[in-house]
């Protein structure tokens, strides 16, 4: 009976084993594997941001199949507390590897990453691609690159067999007019003369599908009559009680929202914190504004905001300014503007870095306090950790 035992026990152990292997080995391969993302996705890691929330919303987003595997990968690969605050662009079919290593790298601004150009085969073209043969019917991205990347060769190879080709620019959430004119005016297949800067916030952030000469006025023409659309819906819909005497202010403070949280379920919570503020005559104080007012929107300051910029006045300092600032800081998203028209109903003031790549949110002072005691307490690890 004790070598029945044994033996049964030593068949469940192999099979055991080999179930293990066969895990590893095909985690392994998907964490290599190309992604199932069509085409090229912009994100932000907010600062404290991690795997764990990341992961969560790159799965959501389509951009990875299996979180788990990327938050394994990272943790093996001792990737997972070397995140780099900022804001990213994942290209299309980019494997877990690829994400990582993109996120973890760092030094990409997001002047360069506000708008991604996409070249698609509209017929055929003896041209090899990565994704699939271009002898179908059905367009195909062919080569994706951002203002300042050195074009692809997939790109110049296009150019030169002079294949029917159609173009797609992709904008950013939370891009600066003055960032999204740049990037319009350097992409070479654009015609017409050199844009002027619109008024910032003016701008729907959003892919525009054109043709080779297609003038840059006519894509921010209907950047702009697309965000008029958006914000006059949004307000015609807007809650009671709001503290905002125009649809500008709205877009003001929604312009903030966009720019606070890279979590967007966290859209509504940020928004009700400040309409409570604002309602309560309180002051903003947030990050985003005092450094749009030190940049001007034209370019990432790249660290962070020193005790002295802080107390330096500026017409976008929430600091010092009781109210909102004079305009909008970077061109929000239609789904920032309508967290700020139907904010979510809280009793919270504050809120702060949570670790997880989300915030802690708190109605009193003395709980806020605490929150901002754990998230340097977790700083001050991280540091120690990268060190």
């Amino acid at each position: 009976m004790n070598k029945h035992f044994a033996a049964n026990f030593f068949n469940l152990l192999i099979i055991i084993v080999i179930g293990i292997a066969g895990l590893v080995y095909w985690s392994k391969a998907e964490f290599y594997r190309d992604g199932p993302l069509q085409q090229a996705l912009f994100i932000e890691v907010p600062r404290g941001g991690n795997v764990v929330a990341l992961s969560k919303e790159l799965e959501e987003q389509g951009a990875v199949r299996h979180g788990a595997i990327m938050r394994l990968g990272s943790d093996y690969l001792e990737k997972t507390n070397k995140l780099k605050y900022g804001n990213y662009e994942i290209p299309a079919h980019a494997s877990i590897a690829d994400i990582l290593d993109i996120v973890t790298k760092g030094g990409r601004s997001s002047f360069r990453y506000v708008a991604r150009f996409s070249v698609k085969v509209t017929g055929p073209a003896n041209l090899t691609l990565r994704e699939r043969s271009t002898t179908g019917a059905d367009p195909v991205v062919l080569a994706s690159f951002a203002m300042g990347e050195e074009l692809p060769e997939a790109y110049a190879k296009l150019k030169a067999a002079k294949a029917a080709v159609s173009y797609r620019v992709s904008v950013a959430e939370g891009a600066t007019s003055w960032q999204i004119v740049e990037a319009l005016n350097a992409a070479d297949f654009l015609t017409g003369d050199a844009l002027d800067v619109p008024d910032e916030g003016s701008l729907a952030p959003d892919t525009v599908e054109v043709r080779a000469g297609s003038a840059r006025s006519d894509i921010l023409a209907k950047m702009t009559k697309a965000q008029t659309a958006i914000l006059a819906e949004a307000w015609a819909n807007r809650a009671d009680d709001l503290p905002f005497k125009s649809p500008q202010e709205a877009l003001i403070l929604a312009s903030i929202v966009e720019k606070e949280t890279g979590v967007k379920s966290e859209r509504g919570e940020v928004a009700g914190v400040f309409v409570n503020r604002l309602n309560k005559g309180m002051k903003l104080q947030t990050d985003p504004t005092v450094i749009y007012g030190l940049t001007e929107g034209k370019a990432p300051l790249g660290r962070g905001l020193r005790r002295s910029e802080l107390a330096k006045k500026t017409a976008y300092n929430t600091y010092i300014i009781p109210a909102l600032p004079p305009g909008p800081i970077a061109n929000p998203g239609r789904k920032a503007i309508e967290a700020v028209m139907k904010p979510t109903k809280t009793e919270n003031l504050f809120f702060v870095a949570d670790g997880t790549g989300g915030h802690a949110f708190a109605a009193s002072l003395n709980e806020h306090n605490a929150n901002v005691a754990k998230w340097r307490k977790i700083e001050a690890e991280r540091r120690k950790a990268a060190e």
